[in-house]
C-alpha cells in the first residue's frame, strides 16, 4: 500500500520561496501519476498541479502558473512543489496524491481520481 507523507511546510513571508516535499514508505511511484492539492480554511479543496508518471506532462491551476513548478525526483523523493513569490492566498494546507497510472503521459486534476493521499503540510503565508 501506498503511504505519503508531506513536508517542507511552515510559516513564511509574502514574496518568499518554499519547496514542500512528497514522500513515499516503501513504494515505487515511478508509474504513478501525481498531484499537489491545497485546501484552505472554509473552502474546499482544489488542485494545485499534477504531473504524469515520466515527467514530461504537467499542469496546473491557472492562479499558480509562473510560481509554481511540481518537480519530480526518481532518485530520492518522489515529488516536490517549488513556490516562487508566496501571496498570503497561498496559505492552506497542502497534499499530495498519487494514482496508478496507465500511460507514461497520464495526470489527474480531479482529487477524486487520485487513490492515495498524503496528510498534508500546513503553509502559512504572512505579509
Amino acid at each position: 500500500q501506498v503511504q505519503l507523507v508531506e513536508s517542507g511546510g511552515g510559516l513564511q513571508q509574502a514574496g518568499a520561496s518554499l519547496r514542500i516535499s512528497c514522500a513515499a514508505s516503501d513504494s515505487d511511484l515511478s508509474t504513478y501519476a501525481l498531484g499537489w492539492f491545497r485546501q484552505a480554511p472554509g473552502k474546499e479543496r482544489e488542485f494545485v498541479a499534477a504531473i504524469s508518471w515520466s515527467g514530461r506532462d504537467t499542469a496546473y491551476k491557472d492562479p499558480v502558473k509562473g510560481r509554481f513548478t511540481i518537480i519530480r525526483d526518481y532518485a530520492k523523493t518522489p515529488v516536490y512543489l517549488q513556490i516562487d513569490d508566496l501571496k498570503s492566498e497561498d496559505t492552506a494546507v497542502y497534499f499530495c496524491a498519487a494514482k496508478r497510472a496507465i500511460s507514461a503521459r497520464q495526470y489527474f486534476t480531479d482529487p477524486a481520481e487520485y487513490d492515495y493521499w498524503g496528510q498534508g503540510t500546513q503553509v502559512t503565508v504572512s505579509s
